[in-house]
């Protein structure tokens, strides 16, 4: 895949992430793929799999959006600078809704398999920038 194919791809994962739609997930998201997340103390595999962490941020966030940033391209991978934003509006994590919003710089790391679809997708760890407006750490 060429640094555009693999942009183009990226620009379509942030429309699939923010109407966490399955055809969408389906086209972009390997089946064989694994991920590892909080949201899950298994691995979740495809479409199905990432979405689940969608819907999870969705219940403590339901306005939860993801912008893409900034972007570089290698062979066969992504690094891609998200903004994270929404309301804590539901349970997250145990805590009830507090009102708060927040907005967050989030990292995460993308390969792609020869057919150009995600089989793995490493987050650097932007979790603190959620858990610190809503007083789960300091």
């Amino acid at each position: 895949m060429n640094a555009d194919d693999i942009k183009a791809k990226m620009k379509k994962f942030e429309t699939m992430i923010n109407t966490a739609s399955v055809p969408l997930a389906q086209e972009l998201i390997a089946a064989d793929a694994a991920f590892s997340t909080p949201a899950s103390d298994h691995l979740l595999y495809g479409a199905e799999g990432y979405l689940s962490v969608v819907l999870w941020m969705r219940q403590g966030f339901s306005d939860v959006q993801w912008k893409l940033e900034d972007m570089l391209v290698g062979d066969d991978k992504a690094a891609v600078r998200w903004t994270l934003s929404g309301t804590h509006d539901g349970e997250f994590l145990g805590l009830g809704p507090t009102g708060t919003k927040i907005k967050t710089t989030v990292m995460n790391f993308y390969y792609f398999n020869r057919s150009g679809q995600i089989v793995n997708d490493v987050a650097a760890d932007g979790m603190i920038g959620i858990l610190r407006p809503l007083g789960l750490c300091h």
